[in-house]
């Protein structure tokens, strides 16, 4: 499937401005800042969605595009959601930003949204 692989982190936009204006604790701004890997199981409409970081703390998402699922949010709040397509697009309303995620050529482009700011995250296919 389109989503489906091992991504590296490769570049990144406006990472301060989206974490300051979310007004989270410096550990969990710390600690997205040394992230590097998403991993992506697709089946259909079903995903697996895991996040490496350093010192071998994870989180892994399970969702179905269209049903009501429980997800983690990197500071380790839980929260209900239906995930959305749009447009080839993943989009999740997590609860205080929106994001998107897509496939454009080799590479998983997130884009998290919050009160005008937005955070660009670029990962290249590594397997």
């Amino acid at each position: 499937m389109a989503f489906s692989g091992k991504y590296e982190v490769e570049s990144e936009k406006n990472y301060e401005a989206f974490m300051k204006k979310l007004g989270l604790p410096s550990s969990t701004v710390d600690k997205g800042r040394n992230f590097k890997i998403t991993e992506v199981q697709q089946d259909g409409q079903t995903f697996t969605w895991s996040q490496q970081y350093p010192g071998g703390q994870s989180i892994t998402n399970k969702f179905t595009v269209g049903q009501e699922c429980e997800m983690e949010t990197m500071g380790g709040t839980k929260f209900k959601v239906t995930v959305k397509m749009d447009g080839g697009k993943v989009v999740v309303d997590f609860p205080n930003y929106n994001q998107t995620s897509e496939i454009v050529g080799d590479k998983l482009v997130e884009v998290c949204t919050v009160g005008g700011v937005s955070y660009e995250r670029v990962s290249k296919r590594v397997a």
